[in-house]
């Protein structure tokens, strides 16, 4: 079955659906080749465009091997998230592995992924460009790797999550978890959100290595956001409106019912 992991357990059988979900905005020079690369590795693929305004739109409509959410206007990084999660949840799948588009997330660590869910542990498997650094690591922008690195003490000072990579965006989301979050930060600002409900609602978070890679260190936020000061007040901002938030009305936190032991995968991979 496409897109499946098949596990029988207690001479039960259980199908666990992942789907492969991809923000993209104005991404013609990769989106073709990022496509055809993950399809090596998974098979059910959903592409959000977010507004593109170059000729993404075109390379897409002649592709019937992905799924299309487009959104007329640019709405932003963190509301294309939240269109895949409402997607995934509307066509029952259990797991959403979200990537970007400008090959600087590696479709070959995909397996990995899948690994991890099949232990059935977890309800975030996070990707860490630090966790475990490579000899053929890209150097990061400077800006980045500090705000980065900041917001992810701060994160592991608030909430003892012990994580190493607060904005890889390369993740698997356990959907009946994150059914339970409320999420509606648009913007570049969503793991700001995020991590305090992962918190606030006791999701089970693991990390697992992806490879630092900066394929254009000149690709910008847009805006104010292009400025790192007014960046990491932003992101302080969000983080402070979100802990309020929670303060004043906490996330359930009842354990979210494992979907399947998993024994064994073939989804395509």
């Amino acid at each position: 079955m496409p897109g499946s992991i098949i596990a029988a357990a207690f001479d039960w059988e259980i199908c666990v659906k992942v789907l492969i979900a991809i923000p993209i905005h104005n991404e013609e020079k990769y989106v073709e080749r990022v496509i055809d690369k993950i399809h090596a590795f998974h098979s059910d693929l959903l592409v959000i465009d977010d507004g593109s305004t170059d000729r993404t739109p075109q390379l897409l409509s002649h592709r019937s091997d992905v799924k299309v959410i487009r959104h007329p206007v640019n709405r932003g990084y963190g509301k294309s998230l939240i269109d895949a999660f409402a997607y995934a949840e509307a066509h029952d799948y259990d797991w959403v592995i979200t990537m970007d588009c400008d090959e600087q997330h590696e479709p070959e660590r995909i397996p990995a992924f899948i690994e991890a869910i099949e232990t059935d542990k977890w309800d975030i498997i996070s990707g860490s460009r630090y966790l475990s650094p490579r000899g053929d690591d890209d150097l990061p922008p400077g800006d980045r790797q500090s705000i980065n690195a900041t917001i992810t003490v701060m994160l592991n000072d608030l909430f003892d999550f012990g994580i190493t990579d607060a904005f890889c965006g390369y993740k698997a989301h356990r959907v009946s978890a994150m059914r339970r979050l409320r999420l509606t930060e648009p913007g570049y600002a969503f793991p700001l959100q995020l991590w305090p409900q992962v918190w606030s609602a006791g999701l089970r978070l693991t990390e697992i290595p992806v490879r630092l890679i900066y394929n254009d260190p000149t690709r910008h936020f847009g805006g104010n956001l292009d400025d790192a000061g007014n960046r990491l007040r932003h992101y302080l901002d969000v983080l402070k409106s979100e802990m309020k938030r929670l303060n004043d009305h906490p996330l359930e936190t009842a354990s979210v019912e494992p979907a399947s032991v998993v024994e064994s995968c073939c989804c395509g991979r």
